[in-house]
């Protein structure tokens, strides 16, 4: 096992290599010049050349790439055009939320998505079943920010319930704390429950029908134990696959949501990055995106390996 999982973590190496060569070239290959982008409307020839010296952009460009990739083995992502302040601090101050959201709508997915699924599989067939297999449907069917609005609208505006927007960090209370997020959090959510119950309920239904089930309702095992211990744990496998997936999903999703509710993360700051087109920000935010995603799918490959001892790469 120890030699599997040394073998995915070399692999991830030279795929965040891939991506960091997509990343430098993300700068050269977008219309617009960066020093001129700097330099201003009013700045003249002579200024847009001396800020491509400063920025090494008259190089070659396998000397910039080395060059770049260098300064990001030593954490450094750059600094921003406009503010002038390092990459990653202004990532570190985003980091709180976005992480607290996307934790918060995990946990949601987890807790509504897999017993749904397993209500649905055990109830094939009845209305339960069908009902479940509906609200899955909606959920799939509704755009986040149509979602985000509406409860904005019934559960802010109309009710009083929650607020608006905003958010409030965990150091001023739990409460507080919830109440910023949990809004966000259930429209964030939605399509992912509705993709894992889905999952679920077809895994389980598959995995029903096995001859090991069977045998285990005839030694008298009572229901709930052969769904929740046989059943349910020769399904993990594809459970685990579309959680994994789904974190790409919410890679994307946070922009959205973010932005709706005004909640100043990761999410946030690359909208006003791209509005500003600032470079370096963008690149950074794409590397780390892709680092977390690379990250999520390495521990998924390893988790593998307890759920089902003879999967092997």
């Amino acid at each position: 096992m120890l030699f599997y999982i040394l073998r995915r973590v070399l692999a991830t190496i030279p795929v965040m290599g891939v991506v960091a060569l997509f990343v430098f070239l993300l700068l050269h290959l977008s219309p617009g010049d960066p020093a001129a982008v700097i330099a201003g409307d009013y700045a003249t020839p002579a200024d847009i050349a001396r800020i491509r010296a400063q920025l090494g952009l008259d190089q070659p460009l396998y000397i910039q790439f080395f060059t770049w990739l260098g300064r990001v083995l030593r954490g450094d992502l750059g600094t921003s055009i406009f503010s002038d302040l390092p990459v990653s601090y202004l990532i570190g101050q985003r980091l709180e939320p976005t992480i607290a959201l996307s934790v918060l709508t995990m946990l949601i997915t987890v807790v509504v998505a897999v017993p749904l699924g397993v209500v649905a599989a055990w109830r094939a067939g009845t209305w339960v079943d069908r009902s479940i297999m509906i609200l899955a449907v909606c959920g799939f069917s509704i755009p986040v920010f149509v979602l985000a609005y509406g409860m904005v609208f019934v559960f802010s505006m109309e009710l009083q319930w929650l607020p608006v927007q905003g958010y409030k960090p965990i150091g001023e209370g739990l409460v507080p704390f919830l109440r910023s997020l949990i809004l966000p959090s259930i429209a964030l959510s939605a399509f992912l429950i509705a993709l894992v119950t889905r999952i679920t309920r077809a895994s389980l239904l598959e995995i029903l029908d096995e001859d090991y089930i069977r045998t285990a309702r005839a030694k008298g095992i009572t229901e709930r134990r052969v769904l929740m211990l046989h059943a349910l744990r020769n399904a993990a496998v594809p459970i685990v696959t579309i959680l994994g997936i789904g974190v790409a999903f919410l890679l994307g999703g946070v922009v959205v949501t973010e932005s709706v509710f005004n909640i100043p993360g990761v999410g946030r700051l690359v909208v006003d990055a791209i509005l500003k087109r600032d470079y370096p920000i963008i690149q950074g935010l794409i590397l780390a995106f892709s680092g977390v995603y690379i990250l999520i799918n390495l521990l998924i490959d390893i988790a593998y390996t307890f759920l089902d001892p003879r999967i092997r790469f």
